[in-house]
């Protein structure tokens, strides 16, 4: 989990481990009482040879908007369709697994966006029964196409 590295979309770097800058976030923004609700999500894009990876944590403030932590990394395997929309999945819920005790701790709501559209129409629908299992199977809050805001349109914006 460590290895991934971290930045805001301004392009700061977070210089603290995630655990670390999450906690000290959720301390701050409670300190302001900011009511706060998270979303993990995960995006992709292929890029001949690679496909790109971005992943981030939205925090949400009741009301008066929100910001997200970054982390951007990739693969040159070759990836089926469904492979990539689980292995989106796969990055999101590592971050939350490292993360949801902190948000137990301090009575953050955190769901999890897949990328996958819920319309069989779409290809991705293929990866849709599988993500569900895995998400809920983890004990995650879910979302998906069109209501997964955070991997569909936060993350795609910095993939």
């Amino acid at each position: 989990m460590e290895t991934f590295s971290w930045r805001r979309l301004n392009g700061q770097r977070i210089k603290l481990p995630i655990r670390e800058a999450v906690e000290k976030t959720l301390i701050e923004e409670s300190r302001q009482n900011h009511r706060l609700k998270v979303c993990i999500g995960t995006d992709s894009q292929v890029h001949g040879n690679h496909t790109e990876f971005a992943t981030v944590i939205v925090f949400l403030r009741e009301g008066r908007g929100g910001f997200m932590f970054i982390s951007n990394d990739h693969t040159y395997r070759k990836l089926s369709l469904k492979e990539r929309m689980l292995l989106e999945v796969g990055k999101s819920i590592e971050v939350a697994y490292h993360l949801c005790d902190l948000f137990d701790q301090y009575a953050v709501d955190m769901e999890i966006h897949a990328d996958i559209n819920t319309n069989p129409q779409f290809k991705s629908n293929i990866a849709l029964n599988e993500a569900i299992g895995y998400i809920i199977g983890m004990g995650f809050a879910f979302k998906a196409k069109p209501d997964a805001f955070a991997s569909s349109s936060c993350a795609n914006k910095v993939v």
